[in-house]
């Protein structure tokens, strides 16, 4: 295992034991939106606050996998803070993460320096495509925070 993929995995251990923005915000005036893997069994519910087009706050509980529940806790830290137009763009980079960066690998398996080096510890999760049935595990969060988003009526 080469060093950064010992760090990759240390980052998403520490996700998954330390999830970061955890648990629940009071609703209403905080949305709730579900989302679930069929697939795994994976689960999570997230509650956001939107004022004046920020997502203001962001927490979430859940249960599932350590892809699942460290993709959930990076996303929020992610997020959190952020206008709706950064918020559906780091849902946009993060799934072109997960579906067209498996295919634009280098010869020897390592991913483009370029492409990570804006995503923070997301990169952590981009050994992941590795495993095309976990891809799922890590795009649960980011897919139910997009139809959180649909359900609000953002743009």
């Amino acid at each position: 295992m080469s060093n950064f993929d010992e760090l990759y995995r240390e980052i998403i251990l520490d996700h998954y034991r330390s999830p970061r923005n955890r648990g629940e915000l009071p609703s209403p005036p905080a949305l709730r939106v579900e989302g679930f893997n069929p697939l795994c069994g994976d689960e999570i519910v997230a509650y956001l606050q939107i004022d004046d087009g920020v997502l203001s706050d962001i927490k979430l509980t859940g249960q599932g996998c350590s892809i699942s529940q460290a993709s959930c806790s990076m996303m929020s830290s992610t997020v959190k803070g952020k206008t709706l137009d950064q918020v559906r763009e780091a849902i946009k980079n993060f799934k072109q993460l997960m579906t067209v960066h498996a295919t634009t690998l280098q010869e020897n398996g390592q991913p483009v320096e370029a492409d990570l080096r804006t995503l923070g510890e997301l990169a952590a999760l981009q050994g992941v495509v590795k495993f095309p049935v976990r891809i799922k595990c890590a795009t649960l969060a980011w897919n139910t925070l997009s139809q959180g988003l649909d359900d609000y009526g953002a743009p």
